[in-house]
């Protein structure tokens, strides 16, 4: 599995407009490919009129998963356009939907791959695309003249405190990165002279989401 990987966190949709054909790209975050299927199951039925539902999706598990179709679309015309773009975007556990609504024109495959290509950009482009890293939960305990110490280091190298807790001593939570873990723990102890604590408290999947640092299960 990768240590960090793009992903959306919020899906969007969009709509691209080619000889009156009608293609609306919906983008997904999945965790499974049943749940990839169930969202394409729902697409389906909430354009139960539209001609074709074509999709692709990747899944970053122990080994990735890359899915795609065209739905009676020419083969290459619709499903590896649209994977190419969350390829791309180098994005991971993610579905793209594009449905279409036929115009009455045909459109030729170089139309089609444009078409497709642009309706799966304008569903990302609607989207809360994130970076998922894998990371460790350090609870640093401190004594109050070690604390600016700390709180300085971390200012410096941008690593949000997550949680302070003050008693007779101070303890920080913050989540850094497998790649930083060492290189932070030695400049701590270093600062403070070996007069604080380190416990690492569990890994787990952290992203920056505007000012905000979110944890994740996975």
């Amino acid at each position: 599995m990768m240590d960090n990987y793009n992903t959306a966190y919020i899906g969007g949709s969009g709509e691209y407009i080619e000889k009156k054909s009608r293609f609306i790209g919906e983008v997904f975050p999945i965790e499974s490919e049943e749940e990839a299927l169930q969202y394409i199951e729902e697409v389906k039925k909430r354009y139960w009129d539209a001609r074709h539902h074509c999709f692709a999706y990747v899944l970053n598990g122990e080994q990735v998963i890359e899915r795609f179709s065209d739905d009676g679309e020419p083969s290459g015309t619709a499903g590896k356009p649209i994977l190419d773009v969350i390829k791309g975007d180098k994005l991971k556990n993610v579905l793209v939907v594009v449905t279409r609504y036929f115009g009455g024109t045909l459109l030729g495959t170089g139309g089609l791959v444009r078409a497709y290509t642009s309706a799966a950009r304008e569903g990302m482009n609607h989207s809360t695309i994130i970076s998922k890293i894998l990371g460790v939960k350090l609870r640093i305990g401190t004594d109050y003249t070690g604390l600016g110490k700390i709180q300085y280091l971390l200012g410096q190298k941008s690593i949000p405190i997550i949680d302070t807790t003050y008693t007779e001593e101070v303890f920080i939570t913050v989540v850094v990165s497998l790649e930083e873990e060492k290189v932070i723990t030695h400049e701590i102890i270093e600062a403070t002279n070996a007069k604080s604590t380190i416990e690492k408290v569990e890994e787990c999947w952290f992203a920056s989401i505007g000012k905000e640092i979110k944890l994740f299960e996975k």
